[in-house]
Order: C-alpha cells, then sequence, then structure tokens
C-alpha cells in the first residue's frame, strides 16, 4: 500500500482544519482498493475502477479549495492548493459526497504533495489489477 498525502497551502490550513481536513484525514491510499479521504469524505472503489490518472492545474483557488462539485459533469474535487493536482477517471462513476446512489461521480480531482508519483502509481495499480 501506498500513502499520498495532500498537500496544504499555509493560507488554507486553518479553514481546511475546521471543515476536519488534517493530515491524518486527508490522504490517498493505493493497493487493491483506492481510497481518498478528505476530512469527514471518503472515496473507495477497486483499483481496477480507475480509467485514467493525469495530472492537472494550476486552478483558480475558488475553485479548487475544499469539497467541490462540477455541476457540468458531476465531477469532484478534494483540495488544498491551487498548483497542481490528480484528476482520476473511473470507468464506474463513484460515491462520495452523498449517501446512495443518487449522486455519483465519473471523476475526482485530489491535491495531493506528489501528483505525478501518484498519477504514475495510479495508473500502474489500475493496469495490474484488470
Amino acid at each position: 500500500m501506498r500513502r499520498f498525502p495532500f498537500s496544504v497551502d499555509p493560507l488554507w490550513r486553518l479553514p481546511l482544519r475546521l471543515i476536519g481536513v488534517r493530515p491524518s484525514s486527508a490522504y490517498v491510499e493505493v493497493n487493491e482498493e483506492l481510497v481518498i479521504r478528505f476530512g469527514p469524505w471518503v472515496v473507495r472503489t477497486p483499483a481496477s475502477n480507475v480509467a485514467d490518472a493525469a495530472v492537472t492545474g494550476p486552478y483558480a483557488p475558488w475553485r479548487v479549495i475544499g469539497p467541490h462539485l462540477s455541476l457540468a459533469d458531476r465531477g469532484l474535487t478534494f483540495g488544498t492548493n491551487s498548483r497542481r493536482g490528480v484528476c482520476v477517471r473511473f470507468h464506474e462513476p463513484v460515491r462520495a459526497l452523498a449517501p446512495g446512489r443518487v449522486l455519483t461521480h465519473p471523476a475526482v480531482t485530489v491535491t495531493v504533495a506528489d501528483p505525478e508519483g501518484l498519477a504514475e502509481h495510479l495508473r500502474y495499480v489500475a493496469a495490474v489489477a484488470r
């Protein structure tokens, strides 16, 4: 298992802590399962559900800091900085913000400390899991 911590911009550290996002509760874990934890929000899916992972950014801070839902495509962002992150696309949409299957997400963007490392590792693990 590999764990990738989020890279938190110092300017956003306190506001993120107020919603429960701390180093102990904000990370991406990858093994047979992909687990994205962002404070109280958790995404869990088999690694084989990962269709692609790409480094993206920079972003506008008001569009990325905190949990964000794209109304255009239902994509989800868990953001802690506006520099760079990884957009993870799924074969089957995942749940995160709402219980049940009412709201699912075809992709999740995460602003981890090592975007290149996470993207490369996800592509490798997903290929092996298929």
